[in-house]
Formats: structure tokens, C-alpha cells, sequence
């Protein structure tokens, strides 16, 4: 179903402060509860595409483009389900030392990045065989990881306020990051940004030498980014009710927002495509948008599984996947 263009806005910004490299800017930190995806509601609609039983309360995902295959987070029992991206099959499941969360992915053809939250613990499994390749100590509660086009990886821990940087298996360095980590995305140059779900801050660094390059506010209630291209962060705020578009360097600078009731929450870039995915956890819910430098384009709606709390796109076939949480399901849709 097409829909109208959405209303681009500017939100506010703030600056870089005088803290030591890699430290962060000097802002008032806020100490606000994380924002949280809505309860599972009923369905008003079928799903669009196909639905797949997938295993237990599904989460973090993540679909790799060289070898069509989905990872899937199963925190019930504690498992990373590999996933057929064309037939929906689950073709085996890897058993994990803790639940996970959000995935990564280290590059085309993997490894999976799968922080592994009460084990404080970054676990990279191989694919297609889906083999543990190393598991790494990182932070307190590690929330999310990500990876730069060298394969450096980078840990947000939850509740140790820090940032883990890993190379191989093992940790190189730890700066302090935003208070609660919740969400790091990676640019195609290497800038990382961080986004503190309690500070509602986003925090960008330089992916190389670790410096900040600044901090500005992130909403009402941020809780996940994903980097896009020409240095553009995109923001989901979740207790705003709004999308947030960030300029990434030479400092972080917001360019744009986009109202989008229904407590936005999983995010997706597609690059190639020009497009940008968002659930909507409280209508069940998954908008594409059309990437437009400062702003976003509405583009289409589809009807989702409950509880869609995460999204992620296939960037060569452009399939999307959409994980919903209340019922152990996986939805695979071919958008047209």
C-alpha cells in the first residue's frame, strides 16, 4: 500500500566537549529508563509474505548476503537458529552459552556476531556450518556488536557503559561509551556510532583511533541506529515515536526526524536499494522508506508477525526478514 511522503522536521543538537580522546563530549548525561518495544498485540491483519516457525521468543537477526543464510537469536532455550533465507527452513541450530540479543555480522559470508548478554561474552559462529569460532570475554551485559569493512568489531556493553573494541578473538581496547549502550551501527568509512538508551544520547567515534567526535541528543527514548550511506546514521525513537537522521562527520549533527507512531523499534538499511525498514511494535507493523539524504520517503506498510522487534535485509536479493518474538516466528517477505 503506498503513502504519502512523510513530514521531515529538524530536532536539536549539541556539541563536542573538552573530555580526554575517546572519552565522549561533555554533556549533561541523562540517567532516563531504556525505552522499550510495546507488548505483543493481535494480529489485524495477515502477515504479509510467508510466516516460519523459527524456535523460542526470536530476536536479534541478521541476513548475510553471500551466502542467502538468516541468523536468528533464540533466547528461549538460549540458541542461534541458521536459517534458509529462500525457503524459510531452519537448516541447524548452535547452541549458546547465554541468551543473545542483537546480531552482527563481521562481513559477507560472516561470522555472526552474537553478544551473549549474561554471559558477557562476544561469540562469533562460522558460516554456513555455523561452527563457534571463538568466544570472547568483552563487557557487562553486551548488548549489540557491529563491524567495520576491516573487520574490526565493535561491543556495546549494556550496563558496563563501555564500548569493547575486538580484533580476532581477543580485546584491543574498552572506551566509555554513552550510559547504556544499547545500539552500535558501523559507516561504510568507519565511523561508529553508539546510542546510550539511557543517556538518549548518540555518541559517534572515530573506528580507528577510538577519539569522539561528539554527542548530541537522541530523542525522547532511542533504541537502536543503523548506518546508511553518504554518513547518515538513522535512529529509531522508540518512546518519540519518531525516526531520527543523523549527519555523522565531521561531528554528529541531526539533519532530520520523522514522526512514526506505533514505538518504532527494529531498524535496516538496504543500501543498494536506497531503502530504510522500521517495525512499528504497537501496530504490528513494518514501513519501507526511501533514503533521501536529510530526509525519508514513505514508501509502503506490510502487516507483520507479533511483536516484530527486529528486522533485516538481504542486501543482494533484497528479501526482508522480520523476527516476531511472541510466537517464535520468522516472516519473509519479497518486496515488490
Amino acid at each position: 500500500m503506498l503513502l504519502a511522503a512523510a513530514l521531515i522536521s529538524l530536532v536539536g543538537c549539541g556539541g563536542p566537549g573538552e573530555e580526554p580522546p575517546g572519552q565522549g563530549a561533555a554533556r549533561e548525561e541523562s540517567s532516563a529508563p531504556a525505552a522499550e518495544p510495546a507488548e505483543a498485540q493481535p494480529l489485524r491483519e495477515e502477515p504479509a509474505g510467508e510466516v516460519v516457525e523459527v524456535g523460542g521468543a526470536p530476536e536479534g537477526i541478521v541476513a548475510d548476503p553471500e551466502t542467502g543464510l538468516v541468523a536468528v537469536g533464540l533466547r528461549d532455550p538460549d540458541e542461534l537458529a541458521i536459517v534458509d533465507g529462500g525457503s524459510g527452513e531452519v537448516v541447524r541450530t548452535v547452541e549458546l552459552p547465554a541468551s543473545p540479543r542483537h546480531l552482527g555480522l563481521a562481513g559477507g559470508g560472516g561470522p555472526v556476531l552474537v553478544p551473549v548478554e549474561r554471559g558477557d561474552a562476544l561469540v562469533q559462529v562460522g558460516l554456513p556450518g555455523g561452527e563457534v569460532l571463538s568466544e570472547t570475554p568483552v563487557g557487562e551485559f553486551p548488548h549489540d556488536a557491529a563491524a567495520d569493512p576491516d573487520g574490526r568489531i565493535f561491543v556495546a556493553n549494556e550496563f558496563g557503559d563501555t564500548l569493547s573494541i575486538v580484533e580476532g578473538d581477543e580485546v584491543v581496547e574498552k572506551v566509555k561509551a554513552p550510559r547504556q549502550p544499547g545500539g552500535v551501527a558501523v559507516t561504510e568509512s568507519g565511523l561508529v556510532g553508539v546510542i546510550g538508551v539511557s543517556a538518549l544520547d548518540l555518541e559517534v567515534f572515530d573506528g580507528e583511533t577510538l577519539e569522539s567526535l561528539g554527542r548530541v541528543g537522541a530523542g525522547q527514548g532511542p533504541t537502536h541506529l543503523s548506518a546508511g550511506p553518504d554518513e547518515r546514521f538513522y535512529v529509531t525513537d522508540t518512546r518519540g515515536d519518531a525516526v531520527l537522521i543523523y549527519e555523522a562527520s565531521p561531528e554528529p549533527r541531526p539533519v532530520g526526524r520523522v514522526a512514526l507512531p506505533g514505538q518504532p523499534y527494529g531498524i535496516a538499511v538496504d543500501p543498494g536499494r536506497g531503502h530504510l525498514w522500521v517495525t512499528l511494535t504497537a501496530e504490528n507493523e513494518l514501513v519501507r522508506f526511501a533514503l533521501g539524504g536529510d530526509t525519508l520517503r514513505e514508501l509502503a506498510r506490510y502487516p507483520t508477525v507479533s511483536e516484530p522487534n527486529t528486522v533485516a535485509v538481504d542486501t543482494s536479493s533484497g528479501r526482508v526478514f522480520v523476527a516476531g518474538k511472541a510466537n517464535g516466528l520468522l516472516q519473509l517477505l519479497e518486496p515488490r
